[in-house]
């Protein structure tokens, strides 16, 4: 189970809720069990959500394991390079 804060419009899209735990052990089970849990979440993911874990950003990199204790916070993905 993970801790995961989901920044600005995401925590809207969550009806509210900016913590959620969850069980998944890697950005692609998270990604499913959160649009499961709140479909209003999936426009979004389709648009595009940035992960960062502990200070780190990962955007597209679905097999990334979620450390248990892990700060991870879910961000709409930011344009650029």
């Amino acid at each position: 189970m993970v801790e995961v804060t989901l920044w600005g419009a995401l925590a809207a899209a969550a009806g509210g809720t900016s913590k959620v735990e969850i069980e998944a052990r890697n950005i692609r089970e998270l990604f499913k069990r959160l649009s499961e849990r709140f479909p209003g979440l999936a426009p979004l993911m389709d648009r595009g959500i940035a992960v960062a874990i502990d200070g780190t950003i990962y955007r597209d990199t679905w097999s990334k394991e979620l450390p248990a204790g892990a700060e991870i916070y879910l961000l709409p993905r930011l344009a650029g390079g």
